[in-house]
């Protein structure tokens, strides 16, 4: 049996909404989680209550902040218990990451990079924006607020994060991404090789890699279980927003990277499969389903 199949996994399901303050995201983590490939893996769901969205539920800038604290302690509990040398976590907005992600950090210390393939930095603080799914790796790297960023024991170095896929310039004006002037490599040009991420991340000098994969970088003509493909927004945006990556490249990506490193966590988050949601929606409406 090979080094990497003697490590033990943990399959973290996490429906968090909060972050991103809509209840779509907890249907997508449960569809992710069953559209995803059967394994001896052990699964685990965090239990997350869905309601309606909380607008008017604010503190210190961040809508929910309390329950997304609350679900971020449940899991780093969930996690710390079992002690996982690779984590899997289907969410879920990408708030779903802190947990994890902080708990692999702590692990393996210096010998630790991040890839955040992403249409978004995810780099905001509260005083720009309320939703905190916007503001994880801010976290994960000790910036922004503080009773956040007092569960990450470990701080992420700022020098070992690559992002891919990048594509909302105003998102790299933002302070955060001012101060450490991440690399990113644009989805045109992973597109056609994985090299230039495959070099930034061996430049680091690391030998364990985590993949933080938000599904809204993938081309919303190829993918429309994204937020921008939602039904009536779709139609605003398939013609002005910057063309994502392809399914194919994204897919080759992850699997280099695999091939090239230890991939010690991969989360996948932001699916809002709408179809999907409407269906469910028309189906609890109708008669005798429900007698």
């Amino acid at each position: 049996m090979s080094e990497k199949n003697d490590k033990r996994t943990l399959r973290l399901i996490m429906p968090q909404w909060q972050g991103g303050n809509n209840p779509a995201y907890h249907f997508g983590a449960q569809l992710l989680a069953w559209l995803a490939p059967v394994t001896q893996q052990e699964t685990v769901e965090v239990p997350i209550m869905v309601t309606e969205s909380l607008d008017q539920v604010k503190e210190d800038g961040i809508i929910a902040k309390q329950q997304l604290l609350a679900q971020t302690k449940h899991a780093s509990e969930i996690i710390h218990e079992r002690q996982p040398d690779r984590l899997v976590v289907l969410g879920g907005d990408c708030s779903v990451e802190l947990a994890p992600f902080a708990y692999l950090a702590e692990k393996y210390e210096n010998d630790f990079a991040i890839l955040w393939i992403d249409a978004h930095p995810d780099i905001t603080t509260p005083d720009v924006f309320p939703h905190y799914h916007a503001m994880v790796l801010a976290t994960l790297l000790g910036e922004g607020d503080l009773d956040f960023a007092a569960l990450v024991p470990s701080k992420v170095n700022p020098n070992r994060i690559v992002f891919a896929g990048i594509n909302d310039e105003s998102e790299k004006d933002r302070s955060v991404y001012q101060k450490f002037g991440f690399p990113n490599v644009p989805a045109a040009e992973f597109g056609t090789s994985s090299h230039s991420v495959l070099s930034l991340l061996k430049k680091m000098g690391v030998s364990r890699v985590a993949i933080h994969f938000d599904l809204d970088v993938l081309d919303i003509h190829q993918l429309r279980s994204t937020y921008f493909a939602q039904p009536g927004e779709y139609e605003k945006h398939m013609d002005t927003m910057p063309k994502g990556a392809s399914i194919e490249s994204v897919t080759r990506l992850i699997q280099e990277v695999s091939s090239e490193f230890d991939v010690v966590g991969l989360g996948i988050t932001e699916h809002l499969p709408w179809d999907s949601i409407a269906l469910s929606s028309m189906l609890n409406k109708l008669p005798l389903l429900n007698d």
